[in-house]
């Protein structure tokens, strides 16, 4: 349930539409159902707007399933982040409707109707096709969150004429995630071409000496660009959830 629902729902109470007994059945479990080896956060679109996201790694079927039910009867869109491709099917084929995505390593289903709750669109920049895993991962955590989602993919600094080539598409966006691994400097690059907030996830490609994204984490970090912030290494998840809180629309401009 989140706040929009809440005020249709007490709404209901005050023209009688819905009795008081009613209401207070459905938010009883509100604030989290205890499976055992779970907590489930039913609060989570009550508090910040987007239901509570699973990460699926380290996870079992069972465990991963039981979850995705208990949100689904809440009506709760579903998001499992890095759930592996066994793990994946299996609750796809246990959960009807879910979608597992092998690249994203993601599973979803959408319970409701796509709401744009987005001022524009976050763009997904991704340095190479090996970043493709996170940048996917970004990608669909900003649509699921409701937001336009637009793509640009292998524009990294050893070709930057192809970079140069998609202006029109960084200019164009509202929020910007920038995935890269190796030296991680399109961030600083793509920082310095745009005036909107760019959102730098560092990925764990790269040789010997990338220490497995520490080089490009620390990279990131020490940009020269204003308007670069970082979060963790291959944490395609946050990119996406940051640069949609940067492009949601507030409750006054119609979200």
């Amino acid at each position: 349930m989140d706040e929009r629902e809440l005020r249709q729902l007490l709404d209901s109470v005050s023209s009688g539409a819905v009795s008081t007994d009613d209401a207070v059945k459905r938010i009883a479990t509100l604030p989290f159902k205890d499976l055992g080896f779970a907590n489930v956060d039913h609060h989570r679109a009550l508090r910040q707007g987007f239901p509570e996201v699973v990460f699926g790694q380290g996870k079992t079927v069972e465990q991963v399933t039981g979850i995705v039910l208990e949100l689904m009867s809440h009506g709760s869109d579903i998001l499992v982040t890095r759930l592996g491709a066994a793990e994946g099917a299996a609750v796809a084929a246990a959960v009807l409707g879910t979608r597992y995505d092998p690249l994203s390593r993601t599973l979803t289903l959408r319970q409701k109707p796509f709401h744009d709750r987005g001022r524009g669109t976050v763009l997904v920049v991704s340095a190479g096709t090996s970043d493709l895993p996170v940048a996917e991962e970004a990608a669909v955590t900003a649509e699921m969150l409701g937001n336009r989602v637009d793509r640009v993919f292998d524009v990294g600094v050893a070709g930057l004429h192809r970079l140069l080539h998609r202006l029109d598409k960084l200019r164009a966006a509202t929020a910007i995630v920038v995935v890269a691994g190796m030296e991680g400097a399109l961030p600083s690059v793509v920082g310095g071409l745009v005036s909107v907030p760019v959102v730098a996830v560092p990925t764990s490609i790269g040789y010997g000496a990338s220490f497995q994204g520490l080089a490009a984490l620390l990279g990131m970090l020490n940009s020269c660009a204003s308007a670069v912030s970082v979060v963790n290494i291959d944490n395609g998840f946050g990119g996406g959830y940051v640069a949609s809180l940067i492009n949601r629309r507030q409750p006054a401009e119609g979200a």
